[in-house]
């Protein structure tokens, strides 16, 4: 699902918020609740203030859906708009180069930035732990990568990985993607040498400290 743009009222914006986008400035998000309602209405209403920022896509992925390599593939596929994606992580045309392209028709402004707000994401991390933890290092690296390593107009890409308190478990392992670039073979991480990175910048963030 994508979020569209729209022409919205003046309203109060909660201070949550917009504490959550300016850490999205310089960070991934991490963000945990043992309630399902709260996840859900915090994915939502995050999804819903990012879309009122100009140039901006935001996706939206139900991870509910998502347990492997082709649900992740078909899931990117609805939200990206940058056209087909194959079901590989590096391969041609696979889901690292897709997370590298832009959306937009042709004659309408450049995106700037690019939001992922992955509702449910601790479904794959207990389907298939590896498979996440390889997903997680293709979207810090790609955003890495637009933002440090490239020379076309800046890209910012950031993302909220929604879910319950096994993703806050998953965070706080320093061998984890949220805390270390993946390597195969303990050689230096490919991230790491393409952006000058250390590691993927990533918060931890207790949702009901945020909407309780």
């Amino acid at each position: 699902m994508r979020i569209a743009r729209q022409a919205f009222r003046p309203v109060a914006v909660p201070a949550w918020r917009l504490d959550a986008a300016q850490l999205l400035e310089e960070h991934h998000l991490v963000a945990w609740s043992p309630s399902r309602e709260q996840r859900g209405r915090f994915a939502w209403e995050m999804a819903e203030h990012l879309s009122g920022f100009e140039d901006t896509q935001v996706c939206l992925i139900h991870g509910e859906d998502v347990r492997d390599l082709p649900s992740l593939r078909d899931e990117l596929w609805s939200v990206l708009d940058v056209g087909p994606i194959a079901a590989t992580l590096d391969g041609p045309g696979g889901i690292v180069e897709g997370l590298s392209r832009r959306s937009g028709a042709a004659g309408e402004p450049a995106l700037k930035r690019r939001f992922f707000i992955w509702n449910d994401a601790d479904v794959l991390l207990r389907s298939d732990h590896r498979l996440f933890g390889r997903v997680v290092d293709a979207i810090a690296g790609v955003a890495a990568e637009s933002e440090y390593a490239s020379e076309d107009m800046l890209f910012l890409q950031r993302a909220v990985f929604v879910g319950s308190s096994v993703l806050d478990v998953y965070a706080e392992d320093p061998r984890g993607q949220f805390r270390s670039w993946w390597t195969e073979n303990g050689e230096d991480p490919y991230w790491s040498v393409v952006t000058g990175r250390k590691r993927p910048s990533f918060l931890r963030y207790r949702i009901e400290n945020a909407v309780a």
